[in-house]
Parts: C-alpha cells; structure tokens; sequence
C-alpha cells in the first residue's frame, strides 16, 4: 500500500502539472487516456492468453455502478487538482473513507460503535476547515468536485464490497474503464476534446496512465496480502504525499486552516479502520 500511495501520488503530480502545462486541455482528456492505458493493461494479456471473456465476470448490476460511481469520481478528481493542486485535493477526495463508515450501515448492514461515529464526526470537522475558508470562483468550484469526488468514491467502493464477492479484482477494475471509457465518449460527442500539442504534455499523460495503473495493482494485491485496516490506515499516505509534492514542486501551501483541516482527516483517518475493526470483534 506504501508502494500504490507512492504512485498514486505521482499520478495526482502529473495531472497536475498537464493543466500548467496546457491549461486549455480538458481534464477530461487526461483522466480518458489514465483509463484508456489501464484497460490496455488489463485487456491485451487477457486477448493474448485466450480469456478475455473471463473479464465481464457474472455481470451483475453492482460492478456496473462501481464502473458508473468510480468513473464519475476520477474525472470530477481531476478537475479538482488542476484546479485547487495535488494536496488539498488529495485530502478532500479522502473523504471517501468516511462517506464508506457513514454509508455502511444502510447499504452494507454494519453497524458503527459509538468511537466510529466519532471518528467520522471529527473528520468531517476537518474537512469542514479545508472546504470552508475560500469560497471564490474556480477555487470553491474546485472544492466542491473534490469532496464530491470522495462521495462518489465511497459508493463506488460499497459496489466492490457487494461485486467483490463473487468476481475477481481484474473484472472489478476492467468495468471501471469500460464504463469509464463509455462516459468519456458521450462527454467528448456533446462537448467535443483536443489533443494535447506537446511531447511533454504526452509524456506526462503515460507517465501520469502508468503510475494510475500500477497503483491500482498494488492497491489490490495489499488488500489481498494484509489486514484491511493496516492497509486503509496507510493508504492515507497518498493524499499526505501529495500534498508535500504540491509544497516542494509547485509551491502550494495551504492556509493554517486547511493545514489543521488535512491533519484532523489525517489523524481520524488512520483511526477509523481500526476502529471499525475493533468494533467487529
């Protein structure tokens, strides 16, 4: 997980600096082609070895949300980082973890202890303090589709819980860039798209598609090696890394707001996997 936090982080670094690079390239152009290399990895091994059907899985409706909710929440998150930066982004999209808590009871019939219900109200404070002090064009825009991306993320991960159990991960994370691909293509057919107009723009598209794809991989495998809340508790490196690439590379330092804001998401972060786990005991 400490591997697919890397990664990811370099993923929100490089989509980043595309819209300063290029800021007339849609972020829509960028997350397509972040999906469009995640489902050549997944799908010419398969062609190759004679088992792409294998992909499609039992075809059930909730790996066509996860596909649906798990689309729409990477084009909203790269809106976003283009727009606010790789940090402050990053924070907000973590959101997710605790939209999952809130959310699980109803759709996943488990129930929350009074600590968790805690922990979630102090994350939200925290994020309160990162969505709250600027409320001013692009930024408050920019905001907004971060913290929706963590919503979005979290009903996409609620669909993995309920397809996971019949269907392996490469199915799961092969109707995320179908569908994702789909959506794409409508978005580009009504609002049209461009194609970047520099090899640098390109490079940091593949680098950017690479980084994505090996994340993921390394996402599932640590979901599959170790205990779920060591793993969630270190996936909150991600959104941490991101934001000191923002500091060093791009020189983006939060207020003392957000500052105190990504460091109560942070610590309720890490705290609620495990204590979700002790309530289940």
């Amino acid at each position: 997980m400490i591997v697919a936090s890397l990664m990811f982080s370099l993923m929100n670094v490089c989509v980043y600096a595309i819209g300063l690079c290029e800021p007339q390239l849609p972020s829509a152009v960028v997350s397509f082609v972040r999906i469009l290399i995640n489902l050549l990895i997944l799908l010419v091994p398969a062609l190759l070895a004679g088992n792409s059907l294998t992909l499609f899985g039992d075809f059930r409706l909730s790996l066509w949300l996860r596909g649906l909710f798990g689309s729409l929440a990477l084009m909203l998150s790269f809106a976003s980082i283009q727009m606010i930066g790789p940090g402050e982004s990053a924070f907000l999209a973590a959101s997710s973890g605790f939209f999952v808590a809130l959310l699980g009871p109803w759709v996943l019939q488990q129930k929350n202890s009074a600590l968790v219900w805690l922990a979630i109200l102090g994350a939200m404070a925290g994020l309160a303090l990162l969505f709250e002090p600027r409320f001013d064009g692009s930024d408050f825009l920019g905001r907004a589709m971060a913290l929706g991306t963590g919503f979005l993320a979290a009903l996409a991960y609620l669909m993995v819980a309920k397809a996971g159990r019949s269907n392996t991960a490469k199915s799961v994370i092969f109707y995320f860039c179908l569908v994702g691909a789909a959506i794409h293509l409508v978005y580009f057919g009504n609002y049209g798209y461009r194609l970047p107009s520099s090899a640098d723009v390109w490079l940091l598209l593949l680098a950017g598609g690479v980084s994505a794809s090996v994340a993921q991989l390394y996402m599932t495998i640590a979901y599959q090696s170790a205990p779920a809340a060591l793993v969630s508790a270190a996936s909150y490196l991600s959104p941490a890394l991101s934001l000191a690439w923002g500091v060093v590379l791009f020189s983006r330092t939060p207020d003392a707001k957000a500052l105190t804001g990504c460091a109560l998401v942070l610590i309720f972060g890490v705290m609620l996997p495990f204590l979700n786990a002790a309530g289940k005991k």
